[in-house]
């Protein structure tokens, strides 16, 4: 559910509030976000906008990524254990770790074990009160396939829990370290419940990040203080906020003028400004990421191997890289990106053929076909103008006989409606690994578990989830890799995507602001980050 006004904003009068370099003090940084959060309830999204505005500040994971790399880190869990089948992790958690108090919620008592296993049980089991809250999807948890995983979670003692599982699951660690595994009050769950408001949960949430929810004005502006005693040390900057700005062109203008210290997605053509800019540091980055158009595989003609193949090779990439990454992108042929271990660089991409296309259209029977293709309202680093995108498309689709409308929503609608199993046409989306781990791309976006979720071209091809789920309970790297490469090799041959880009993040931030670090899986973490005087 979409935080709304009436519960969000708590008397900070932020209706009047104007970024401007006067309204920054020294302890207070600004960051430009592209777009509005769905929640606060990290496990019910997969958009990155929104774990920059919930996960990635306010809660924390048993185990963490070291900031900037894919490397694993202890967090709430101090160590952990792993029985010698592989079936039972057992995680000690840290003492002494401090939920937020806030005007909203005052805790009686620190972080334990019931926390841990409150957080992955209402995902897991129909009958916990909170399984159906807020549209309930637990689009991670399933479409991980962790329903089936996870045979239980049990509360060993107050710092002990265990999961067990159904099978080895090669990537669980990394798989915990993820957004969605983020770990919430179960004491503030239950007041909430009590009330008659567990919706609440999404919207004034309680964590133990680094920084505290203060007040969500929808579309405008979200504040956040430092949690003053959170277990890793308070933060070095007292006060977060996020100034809601779509458009790129106005967030380089707020970064100018000082009204902001950090901006994600930045134009491409704005890119050569941007590094001659003395004010302004330019960071770039190789992107753990992948832009692609998923069609809708059970609806007609996309359930039709060879017409998707054929639209597949209607589309001319080049221009697509020209006119959209203007220099910050490459082509993309695998669902995975080259960053990425188990890359399979044999995979041999569609050519760009509209000859060959509008006769193997033909050949099936397709003629005057019209067709929807949906188009992102927001930047993302796999996509920089879906918009501009989907007008080349529809040059391309109409060189071979079909006519395109381009369509669009509000970005959380889009988000929404793109999963539904009867979508018409095909949809612009992209992602960011979140794990480092190949599975992460593969199972989550192209998986049987998740169609009707992440998996937007709703495809359950049997030999690939064969091959996904073998690989996930072999613990041998080198055995994994091969699984993953046939894997590749069958999603090009089935073509429920057209695969079209991997981009180069670039980062545009402030020289004042200090230690800040390009994350690999695409989030922006201002934990560790300092202002200059």
């Amino acid at each position: 559910m979409t935080p709304n006004n009436k519960y969000s904003l708590i008397g900070l009068g932020l209706m009047g509030l104007a970024l401007s370099t006067n309204a920054l003090s020294q302890d207070t940084l600004a960051y430009c976000s592209e777009g509005s959060p769905e929640g606060f309830d990290p496990a019910l999204y997969t958009s990155g906008t929104t774990f920059d505005a919930s996960s990635r500040q306010i809660y924390n994971k048993l185990v963490e990524f070291e900031r900037g790399t894919t490397n694993i880190a202890p967090a709430l869990a101090e160590s952990y254990s792993v029985s010698d089948d592989g079936l039972v992790y057992t995680f000690t958690l840290r003492p002494g770790v401090k939920f937020h108090t806030t005007e909203y919620f005052t805790p009686t008592r620190d972080l334990n074990a019931t926390d841990v296993v409150f957080s992955f049980e209402r995902q897991r089991l129909a009958d916990n009160p909170y399984n159906q809250v807020s549209g309930g999807t637990w689009e991670y948890f399933n479409g991980m396939s962790m329903p089936d995983l996870i045979e239980s979670i049990d509360a060993v003692d107050d710092m002990t829990v265990t999961f067990t599982l159904t099978r080895p699951e090669a990537p669980l660690i990394a798989n915990l370290g993820m957004d969605f595994a983020s770990i919430v009050s179960e004491e503030y769950a239950m007041a909430l419940l009590e009330k008659g408001t567990p919706e609440m949960l999404n919207q004034q949430p309680i964590g133990t990040g680094p920084f505290k929810f203060v007040a969500y004005q929808k579309d405008a502006v979200i504040r956040y203080q430092a949690h003053e005693d959170y277990w890793a040390g308070k933060a070095a900057i007292d006060n977060l906020v996020f100034a809601i700005t779509p458009d790129a062109s106005v967030r380089y203008q707020k970064l100018k003028a000082g009204e902001c210290h950090v901006m994600p997605y930045p134009n491409p053509a704005d890119l050569q400004a941007m590094a001659a800019d003395d004010d302004v540091t330019l960071m770039e980055q190789e992107g753990l990421n992948v832009g692609y158009l998923a069609y809708n595989t059970t609806v007609a003609p996309f359930d039709n191997v060879n017409v998707r193949k054929a639209l597949n090779m209607a589309i001319n990439k080049q221009a697509i890289l020209d006119a959209v990454f203007q220099g910050s992108g490459k082509a993309a042929k695998n669902p995975i990106p080259p960053t990425i271990w188990s890359y399979n660089d044999a995979t041999v991409d569609d050519p760009y053929d509209p000859e060959k296309a509008r006769e193997m259209l033909a050949a099936e029977g397709v003629e005057n076909l019209k067709m929807d293709i949906w188009a992102m309202p927001v930047q993302r680093p796999y996509n920089p103008n879906a918009r501009r995108m989907a007008e080349v498309m529809q040059e391309d689709f109409a060189k071979v006989g079909v006519e395109v409308e381009i369509v669009s929503y509000e970005w959380g609608e889009y988000l929404k409606l793109s999963k539904e199993l009867d979508r018409a046409g095909a949809v612009l989306l992209g992602w960011t690994g979140d794990n480092g781990d190949p599975d992460n791309f593969l199972a989550v976006l192209l998986g049987c578990d998740a169609v009707g979720g992440s998996n937007r071209a709703q495809w359950c091809h049997q030999p690939f989830e064969d091959l996904i789920q073998k690989a996930k309970v072999v613990s041998d790297q080198a055995e994994r890799t091969q699984l993953y490469e046939q894997a590749q090799l069958v999603f090009k041959e089935q073509a429920p995507w057209a695969t079209i880009a991997h981009s180069v993040v670039y980062k545009p931030l402030r020289n004042e602001v200090q230690d800040f670090k390009i994350d690999p899986f695409g989030g922006h973490i201002f934990y560790g980050v300092s202002l200059a005087n």
